[in-house]
């Protein structure tokens, strides 16, 4: 879960939220809460390796609802891998003081490459891999927050300079940011095949990995905040953790903070092109999604893994980070509404979940999306068409493929 998130979002958030950002984490963290509750809740119920999928499907029935919004989480997790490749680009050039330029899509593309190559070498090198890059990551970056704040003589510089009124529609829009920093969470629920006594370890997961994730951004956030004032934050947006660094730990703590970016978000394209090549397969499997092999052979996680890895770089060739985590954000919103609203229409009683808690977390979702697409639409409007005419698209191909929108009938038969 702490992958580029907070590499690349902690400057997209300040951006926003201003001196309040690193509130925007606390609140991501809130809103991300809510709405774990029904991912873990419909897991402990029917634990698969369907994940989203699974939940979707157990909701909608096989048609075109559930499909959409499954291929749509496949989306978000595809740009939040080339958002994680264009960081990992930007701060490996920080260190040569190359800002921008071609250099940006070439490296993030050569990341995406090098992650399919160790995914096609098979599971046990990703485990393994991600679990040491996982105590690198937590322990540097925990390392890293804590020798800024304490450089800084506990002083939050970002405070000091509010000469612009943030106001409360881009904090709340910043939330929408925060969240893309979490959402790594739902990959576990993808695990429920893998994971012993999983009816239990889901939800334990999520919520020990959420509070764990909350804890380390906050240190992140504030030592950022106490090194670097908020016109310089935004002005580093990129690469604000690497520039945090410099006042706090001078020159050798900026290349640490590379290297560890390096290795963060090396590690994070690594078990996120994972992670979708097994999602699509999945919905390939459930005939969610048609499946065209293009002459290529083995099996059909391995086509899912070329098309990931095309998609990917795509975006990270086109598209600025700014951009990227917009449409990301819009993508998982929209999806993890769906989530909310099929397990209250149609799974409530049955796995005894709270209406309140899921029309909560529908709420804050819907509140986040409007904020934040306010917000694009004064900064940034044409992100706002793409990710509309994305999900349009998306839930059109569905509905073609699938020709109805829901199954009922189906959903009524299983238990």
């Amino acid at each position: 879960m702490i992958g580029a998130g907070i590499f690349a979002l902690t400057g997209q958030i300040a951006q926003f939220a201003g001196p309040l950002f690193p509130l925007a984490f606390i609140a991501g963290a809130i809103v991300t809460g809510f709405s774990a509750y029904s991912y873990i809740r419909m897991s402990n119920r029917w634990p698969s390796s369907g994940g989203i999928a699974m939940i979707l499907q157990k909701c909608y029935g096989p048609g075109a609802v559930a499909a959409g919004a499954a291929l749509l989480m496949a989306l978000s997790m595809v740009i939040a891998e080339s958002l994680v490749a264009r960081t990992f680009a930007t701060y490996v050039l920080r260190a040569f003081e190359i800002e921008g330029g071609p250099m940006v899509p070439i490296l993030a593309v050569g990341v995406i490459l090098f992650a399919f190559l160790v995914n096609i070498a098979g599971n046990r090198s990703v485990g393994v891999f991600s679990l040491v890059m996982a105590a690198i990551k937590i322990g540097g970056i925990g390392l890293f927050g804590i020798a800024a704040i304490w450089s800084s003589g506990f002083q939050f510089a970002a405070a000091s300079d509010s000469a612009q009124d943030y106001g409360v529609l881009g904090f709340v829009a910043s939330v929408a940011f925060a969240i893309l920093a979490f959402k790594g969470f739902t990959t576990i629920t993808n695990s429920g095949s893998e994971i012993t006594q999983p009816n239990r370890n889901v939800g334990r997961a999520i919520v020990i990995s959420i509070s764990i994730c909350v804890a380390v951004y906050l240190l992140v956030a504030i030592g950022v905040g106490s090194s670097l004032t908020i016109d310089e934050i935004v002005a580093a947006r990129d690469y604000s953790l690497a520039e945090a660094a410099e006042p706090a730990l001078g020159q050798t703590g900026f290349f640490l903070t590379v290297i560890l970016a390096a290795v963060a978000t090396a590690s994070g394209v690594l078990a996120s092109v994972f992670a979708v090549s097994r999602m699509l397969a999945m919905l390939t499997d459930m005939k969610m999604i048609p499946h065209r092999h293009f002459g290529m052979s083995g099996p059909v996680q391995r086509h899912t893994l070329v098309y990931t890895v095309v998609i990917a770089s795509t975006l990270a060739v086109f598209f600025d980070l700014g951009r990227i985590a917009s449409l990301g954000a819009f993508f998982y919103l929209v999806m993890d509404m769906a989530v909310h609203w099929g397990v209250y229409r149609y799974r409530r009683e049955e796995i005894g979940a709270s209406g309140l808690v899921l029309l909560s977390a529908l709420a804050f979702d819907a509140i986040v999306l409007v904020a934040f697409t306010v917000m694009k639409l004064r900064s940034d409007p044409l992100i706002v068409l793409y990710a509309l005419g994305g999900i349009l698209a998306v839930f059109v191909f569905e509905r073609m493929y699938l020709s109805r929108w829901l199954a009922p009938q189906e959903v009524a038969h299983d238990h």
